[in-house]
């Protein structure tokens, strides 16, 4: 772990290894100071504090930075030899499901240069004028994807249509597929922005993106599936003949003086499916609750990572015993914040029955079975539905819809 100055901001007449606030700067010779809320483990070694091992902090961040919440793990353990690297990762990511769903992975096999290519193709999509957005948009199809305009969904409870405006991309299906007749969960053909300049870029870049992540995505429920003391190829049925959706997502800065309570980049909620990776850009504003503390806490942005987190689903799947975390975005940087969730749904004909080793001997599942189609499908149409009745009945407060869960701080 990384040696660090340590500063206590709440009692800083205190020792280090007296203070029980979990509020406390770093300070990283020759560079700056950081501020992490999370307890962390700190013991006083000659005037310097460090990070338990698995809150280390292993890359350079720059000089004014808040500390990253969830831990920081290194996988490139995954694709190596050494066995005894292998088992501590999955006891990582074990712990980290346990505790609240959410975790951040290095050193995974996406090159850098096309995270970046991604990141700048989100860039222009949403500074093409209105108009040519429109051209796309999602309704004109029943298969969820294209554009959507800002406020087109609400995932908390009580609170004003997402800041938000998005574009969705998924497997290219064509409508002679069994999956597009069938009518199978989000699938159909792609619609792309034909006058965005340099569209055939823009579609390469993305469709080749969006399959590095369904092998990450596969990569990831293998150590899962490990951490649940079964094989690493368990979920193959699962991941065979999956869906996934890729979203690029733009944040345009709300006002310094915006009420938190309603307006929010996106509500509070929980995710529909298995596991989502997200890339994010350069710009904060993702916080992830702790029911520990019963706060929120900030998702720092780390070039080239990914931000790792358990759904609704997998929760479900695995009877309760993971967790599928709250988290929400208020932007209120003064810039445009930008990222990339990848939302991996898996099989939607896939039967969704409760894991093993997830429930003790003569315990009864807690949910009857259910199909990935089923499970997710319903979330999608609840929460952009909510939407549409806010926008019909402004003064209506909504109920909690979709992956929304019921708020415990704000």
């Amino acid at each position: 772990s990384l040696p660090l100055n340590v500063v206590g901001k709440s009692t800083p007449s205190l020792p280090a290894q007296e203070r029980s606030s979990h509020e406390f700067a770093y300070h990283l010779p020759g560079s700056g100071f950081y501020t992490y809320y999370r307890p962390i483990t700190c013991f006083k070694q000659e005037g310097v504090g460090q990070l338990d091992s698995i809150n280390r902090l292993s890359i350079n961040l720059p000089a004014i930075y808040k500390m990253p919440a969830p831990p920081i793990l290194d996988f490139s353990v995954f694709y190596g030899d050494d066995e005894v690297a292998k088992e501590k990762l999955v006891e990582e990511v074990k712990k980290c499901c346990l505790d609240n769903g959410f975790f951040q992975i290095v050193g995974h096999r996406v090159p850098g240069e096309l995270q970046d290519k991604v990141l700048q193709w989100v860039k222009d999509f949403f500074a093409q004028p209105q108009e040519e957005k429109d051209r796309v948009h999602k309704d004109f199809n029943t298969w969820n994807r294209g554009y959507e305009r800002i406020g087109s969904q609400i995932l908390e409870q009580g609170t004003n249509p997402d800041l938000k405006e998005g574009y969705f991309i998924g497997e290219e299906i064509s409508t002679d597929h069994p999956y597009f007749i069938g009518k199978k969960l989000n699938s159909g053909p792609n619609l792309w922005p034909e006058t965005m300049p340099e569209v055939d870029d823009f579609r390469a870049t993305s469709m080749e993106y969006y399959t590095q992540m369904h092998a990450l995505a596969r990569d990831v429920l293998a150590v899962i599936a490990q951490t649940l003391d079964l094989k690493d190829d368990y979920f193959k049925e699962f991941t065979s003949g999956a869906v996934a959706t890729l979203r690029y997502l733009h944040y345009p800065p709300q006002p310094a003086d915006s009420d938190e309570k309603l307006a929010r980049g996106i509500g509070a909620h929980t995710d529909f499916g298995s596991v989502t990776l997200l890339m994010q850009g350069d710009v904060d504003g993702l916080q992830v609750y702790d029911k520990d503390t019963n706060e929120w806490l900030d998702v720092v942005p780390i070039k080239g990572a990914y931000v790792v987190n358990l759904g609704n689903m997998f929760m479900r799947w695995a009877n309760d015993r993971y967790i599928s975390n709250l988290h929400r975005v208020i932007n209120k940087s003064g810039k445009e914040r930008y990222s990339v969730p990848f939302f991996y749904s898996g099989n939607p004909d896939y039967v969704i029955d409760c894991l093993p080793n997830c429930r003790e001997e003569g315990q009864a599942a807690k949910y009857p079975p259910i199909s990935v189609m089923d499970c997710v499908g319903g979330s999608y149409k609840a929460s952009y539905g909510a939407a549409k009745v806010f926008k019909e009945q402004p003064k209506t407060k909504m109920e909690c819809v979709g992956g929304a869960q019921p708020i415990l701080a704000s």
